[in-house]
């Protein structure tokens, strides 16, 4: 028994399906099962039963699950503590965030921190807000940007500090204007054509959210875009696309206009969320090491600096 079986083990346990725990772990499918094999073997018991579709743990493969989460996770300490002694030579850090802070945040983050310590190795993990709390709890990671006015951090093995909060914008094109001066009202932009984002974006729930509560309908023309290209589709004059503020930092090509909605007389309903707060997690049973700590202070460092440049921008008092 080892490592590497027990992290194949823990990632099948996890995904539910052999063909994706061996993407997850880049590995062939044929090696990740000889790994398995060799591990049932190993303890003279089956863990994984073996059925069409999504598999599912045994008895026995139940009860190895914590020990063998416990055992990763120290592994992952005593590496961080190694890496530690070599004063930031060396190490890892593992950071997961939303991609609408991967483009902005997040990449102004690593630069400075690869210039200052070249030699940690930067893993980065972009997905939504659920996902990462998921890779969080399961110890893919060391530290997390989550939506958290969207996912609140409510499993007790995870920390977080809340960082930041950033209004919502309209991104509209600086060449291709479809938008005049000054804010824009909610209820008239549902009628501007508009670029929606994947499903899988923390903003396209929020977003929908804002519209209903309103009882509005968005005036979609281009539906189910990442990042680069909905922001590059409003470049071009497509449509509009309602963002963070951070989205747009470094955009010189787009403008965003603030988003309002101001209360009618005639009306009865609750107003839209119009921002979103950013908080930033870690597991409470394994202690960011120091690669990780410097991390983290430079994340709130340049948050800080974010919230001065940009006034759609605040730290979380």
């Amino acid at each position: 028994m080892n490592l590497e079986q027990l992290r194949g083990f823990a990632t099948i346990a996890r995904v539910g399906h052999f063909t994706r725990a061996a993407e997850a772990l880049h590995l062939s499918q044929p090696s990740l099962s000889r790994q398995i094999s060799t591990l049932e073997h190993d303890l003279g018991t089956t863990l994984v039963n073996r059925t069409r579709g999504n598999l599912t743990l045994t008895a026995a493969g139940r009860a190895l699950l914590p020990l063998a989460t416990r055992m990763l996770a120290d592994a992952e300490s005593i590496r961080v503590e190694m890496a530690e002694l070599a004063g930031l030579r060396r190490g890892r850090v593992r950071l997961g965030a939303p991609p609408t802070l991967c483009v902005s945040l997040v990449a102004e983050v690593l630069e400075t921190y690869r210039a200052t310590y070249p030699g940690i190795e930067l893993q980065i993990s972009e997905a939504g807000s659920r996902t990462l709390l998921e890779q969080l709890t399961g110890g893919q990671l060391d530290l997390a940007l989550i939506v958290t006015s969207e996912h609140a951090v409510t499993e007790p093995s995870l920390a977080h500090t809340e960082v930041l909060v950033e209004q919502l914008v309209v991104a509209d094109s600086m060449q291709h204007p479809r938008l005049g001066q000054g804010p824009v009202e909610l209820r008239d932009l549902a009628m501007v054509p508009q670029i929606a984002f994947s499903p899988s974006y923390d903003l396209r729930a929020a977003t929908q959210s804002a519209y209903r509560t309103l009882g509005l309908s968005p005036n979609v023309v281009i539906d189910g875009g990442e990042m680069d290209a909905v922001l590059r589709f409003v470049q071009v004059g497509l449509g509009v696309a309602i963002v963070p503020a951070t989205a747009l930092v470094g955009r010189s090509q787009l403008h965003g206009r603030a988003l309002r909605s101001t209360p009618r007389k005639d009306t009865d309903l609750a107003q839209p969320n119009l921002e979103r707060t950013i908080g930033l997690a870690h597991r409470r049973d394994t202690p960011p090491g120091a690669a990780a700590i410097a991390m983290r202070e430079l994340l709130l460092q340049t948050a800080g600096q974010l919230a001065q440049r940009h006034p759609q921008i605040s730290l979380r008092s």
